[in-house]
């Protein structure tokens, strides 16, 4: 169980600042995918693949000052902001966190838009399809953020190159 928190608290060393509840959550579904060893199931939820034991793991750290997460208004809703804090740091600091190319994929993740995000992992959600099922599914379950076909392309380039920094000797 620690060290599923540990993994959490070392992809957020990583990362710096997340911005989004909605983007943690990808950005972590999307590690998993690229086979870095998170536990936290996930299923199809409204913005795509979401967590429930990771919602439940950021508040624990939270709620013991391992994380830092601010909430600010933004127009008509909440944004939530997470870093790690310096007991965070210092807790993390006893373990050997480091996943090879893991604080990379992060890094990049992180570059990307929330909406992306979930394109993204919605595309890995239902890798077991064909593309052309791929896409169908995504024109149908994610309709009102009407993706592009180019925008699903770039979202299985993206996939790819993420592929290469995870594993770039295979």
């Amino acid at each position: 169980m620690l060290n599923d928190h540990v993994r959490l608290m070392g992809a957020l060393a990583a990362s710096g600042e997340i911005i989004g509840r909605k983007k943690l959550q990808k950005m972590i579904y999307i590690a998993k995918k690229l086979d870095f060893p998170f536990q936290e199931k996930f299923q199809f939820h409204f913005y795509g693949p979401y967590s429930e034991e990771l919602t439940l793991r950021v508040e624990e750290l939270s709620n013991l000052g391992f994380i830092e997460e601010t909430k600010e208004k933004k127009g008509g809703y909440f944004q939530y902001r997470y870093s790690i804090s310096d007991s965070g740091r210092e807790f993390l600091s006893m373990y050997e966190t480091k996943m090879p190319y893991l604080d990379e994929c992060l890094e990049n993740m992180n570059d990307q838009n929330a909406r992306f995000l979930e394109l993204v992992s919605t595309v890995l959600y239902f890798d077991n399809l064909s593309r052309t099922e791929v896409i169908e599914k995504i024109h149908k379950v994610k309709a009102k953020q009407n993706y592009t076909e180019d925008e699903i392309d770039q979202a299985y380039q993206y996939i790819d190159s993420l592929k290469k920094i995870a594993k770039p000797h295979e």
